[in-house]
Parts: C-alpha cells; structure tokens; sequence
C-alpha cells in the first residue's frame, strides 16, 4: 500500500490512534520526516505537539548503516554486534558521537526558538516518525521520553518491517504500525512523494502549534477541506481545497512540475494562508503523464490556460462561497499565473511569485492588472536578474524582495518562512474585504 505523502500517512495513522483521544497525550514528531506526520495526528487527538530530537550513529564510511542512536538527556544507544561486524574502534565511535552530538543540540536550539519542551512527567508521549527502517533511532527517542518522566510510551508510525514491531516492544508500551509490508527495502518505497523535510518545514509547523490545544475545546475545522478533481478543458488534474470559517479569499497555486498539490514548500505556504484566514487550491498543472514530458513544465501558454480553466471551475462550484482570488505561483508556475492574471483581469485580486521565471510571460506582464510581489533568494543572481527584468514590465503595483541567504528552492532555515509571510501580508493587504 502506497501513503501519497506525510499528510496522508499522518491522517491514517491517526485513524489507529483514537482510542488515545482524551487521554492526556503529547505527540513528539521525530525531525524531520516525523513532524508533518505528527502534526496530523496531533491535530486528529487535539494534542501538543512537539519535537523529540536524536541523531543516528552511521558506520564510518557507510553511514546509512546505524551502529546506534543518540538522544537528549544523554541517551545513548549502542549495537554492539554493527560495532563489531563493522570493525569499529572506540575512538571512531566516539568521533561520530560528538560529531551527531553537535548536530543534535543544534537542531534541538533550532526547532525549538521561542518554545518551551512539551512536559512529559505522567502523560502518554507518542512518539511519531513517518517510517521506522531498523528501530534504534525510535528506540532512542522512547528511552528519551521515558527519561523525561512519560507514564506511558507509545511508538507510531505509518510504515515499518514485522521484526522491527518486537524490536520496539523493549522500550515501548504499545507499538502502532499501519502498514508492515514484505519485503522491506526502504521506508520510501511505500511513499509516491517522499522529498525532504527541509528544517524550515519544521520550525513553521512548530510555530503554528504555539497554543495548545485541549482535549475539551478542538479547533474549529475548515468549512471545506478536501481532495478534489479539478477539470481543466478535456482533463482532470488532482487537487486538494481548504477553505476556513469566514476565508476573505482563496489562493490558487501554480507550479510549473505539475506538483502543485504534492510540493512541501507549496503545502508550507498554503498551511500559513490557511491559519491567516485564507482559502487555498493546490491542484497539479499537468497530469503524470504531461509531466513526464519535460516540455510541458516550459508551455507557459498550457500551463496558463489550465490555471484559468482551473479558477472558472472553483467560482462555478455550487458550494463555493464567492471570494477573491489570488495566485501564489513558483518557478515556471509564476510565469502561468501572471499569463493566466492577465487574461481574467479584474477577476484576479493578487499575484505573488516565489522563485519565479516571470520572463517566460514577459509580453504578458504589461497586461496584468492584479497588484503583483516577486520574491526572490539573495543567492539565486540569474533570476534575481530575471525578476528585475520583469518588475520593470510590469504596469501594475508591484514589489521585488529579496531573501537574504536564500537559493532558488528556499531551502535555508528561516528562508521559507519568510516567504510564507511576505505571501500572506501582501494577500491580506491586497484581497478585497
């Protein structure tokens, strides 16, 4: 069985969880593939959320074999049979270990800035991760948990092999497993979309967990949150709708790949429009089979019209609460949303592109209406150049910012972040009351 990213596998491992509803539960994401799945199951037991932080000891020179695991509060966890087998030495294990050690505090400073650690003394700690391989490193962070006073340790994850359920057992009260499929090779096989979790990803999830949520008073769900099939001309283009209590206005998203609905970037962006009070429309440009015709990502004039095809479908659903509109598009994606703006006018409140090709659509630019914000990495010169070109176009209000230390994907710490806001202030600024 195949999870479609760590949104969905984080919504059915919840599913298994339920009878922990009620109880007094933190749920600890392991970073960083850990913390989106987490995140959804914290949501589903309206529980805290935070992070539980420990680091792999890789063999020397083949580090994808673990040796052991590391984790706060000193734990340490060795297998002796890798060490030997591997030929280790003493001091080669200790050099890797201060070197993970290093790297665990850092990150534990970075993903917590600002937050206080969940306490643990007497409640039900689960401990998240979006697929356990060998164990140790779940292992570790169980230890953790119960070394920080958790009265009951609970080990979830979407995917993992039989033996590793036993393995879990020594250190855990209850292991929960979705899918424990044979053979096993590596955790993302089961995974169509399993790119990295960048630490900005992280920390952005972390920071809209600020409130704590209790068991007793659940937030207020979207009005509409759902997988939808967009029709763009003869297609359908798979997608996916959120859109909270009284939303002043729904974005739709463009990305040039085809992988608008599937993108973390995209999705982080889209998660701080939805906690601002916006709609979002994820939903795929180009089917797989388009996409995998690399000449389709560089049809602006395709991309475009499905952009258009794709906003009179949202204003004609029956259930659509009549808005404003915005585009939030990203590399060649950018390009088709200002091409698209151009052709519906008035009827698009807003543009922001992030890392975009606005050149691609240069004879376009003069026509479009929709006041427009190019954000750009102080890294990526060629298309800070690009960008310049275009502002310079353009005819309507429009803004250039640049993100210090940033390159084209956003993927520094921080980096993403800052996008999420430039996006969501110039909407909120933009989008009609």
């Amino acid at each position: 069985m195949m999870f479609r990213d760590r949104i969905e596998a984080g919504r059915r491992l919840a599913e298994h969880l339920r009878h922990l509803e009620g109880q007094d539960v933190v749920v600890l994401g392991l970073p960083r593939g850990g913390v989106p799945v987490a995140q959804q199951v914290a949501q589903a037991l309206h529980a805290p959320l935070d992070v539980i932080v420990v680091r792999k000891l890789g063999v020397p020179y083949q580090p994808e074999l673990a040796m052991g695991a590391i984790g706060e509060e000193g734990v340490r966890i060795v297998d002796q049979d890798i060490v030997s087998m591997a030929g280790v030495t003493p001091r080669e294990l200790d050099r890797v270990e201060r070197r993970e050690r290093e790297e665990l505090d850092r990150r534990a400073r970075l993903f917590r800035r600002g937050h206080r650690r969940q306490e643990l003394k007497g409640r039900v700690a689960i401990i998240v991760d979006d697929g356990i391989a060998t164990g140790s490193t779940a292992r570790a962070a169980a230890q953790v948990a119960r070394a920080l006073g958790a009265a009951r340790v609970v080990v979830a994850t979407p995917v993992a092999p039989i033996e590793v359920r036993a393995r879990l057992g020594r250190d855990a009260d209850e292991v929960v497993v979705v899918e424990m499929p044979q053979p096993f090779n590596a955790i993302g096989q089961f995974y169509l979309d399993f790119s990295q979790t960048a630490d900005s990803e992280v920390t952005s999830i972390l920071d809209s967990q600020t409130v704590s949520v209790s068991p007793s008073l659940p937030s207020d769900p979207p009005a509409l949150d759902e997988d939808v099939s967009v029709l763009a001309g003869s297609v359908r283009l798979e997608g996916h709708l959120t859109v909270p209590e009284a939303s002043r206005g729904t974005i739709l998203f463009a990305h040039g790949s085809g992988s608008s609905r599937l993108s973390p970037r995209n999705r982080q962006v889209a998660d701080s429009l939805n906690r601002a009070g916006l709609g979002t429309l994820l939903f795929d440009l180009l089917t797989p089979s388009e996409e995998s015709d690399r000449a389709n990502v560089f049809d602006i004039g395709l991309l475009a019209r499905r952009l258009v095809d794709g906003t009179s479908w949202l204003t004609n659903r029956d259930s659509w609460p009549q808005q404003p509109i915005g585009f939030f598009g990203a590399s060649t994606g950018a390009a088709a949303a200002l091409w698209a703006a151009s052709e519906l006018g008035d009827a698009i409140s807003a543009v922001v592109s992030r890392g975009g090709r606005p050149d691609l659509a240069m004879h376009r630019l003069a026509a479009v209406r929709a006041p427009t914000l190019l954000i750009v990495g102080g890294l990526d010169s060629v298309v800070i150049d690009l960008n310049i070109e275009a502002r310079d176009a353009l005819t309507c209000e429009n803004r250039l910012e640049v993100v210090p230390g940033a390159s084209h994907l956003f993927e520094e710490p921080g980096a993403l972040d800052r996008v999420a806001d430039l996006a969501r202030d110039w909407f909120l600024a933009h989008l009609p009351s």
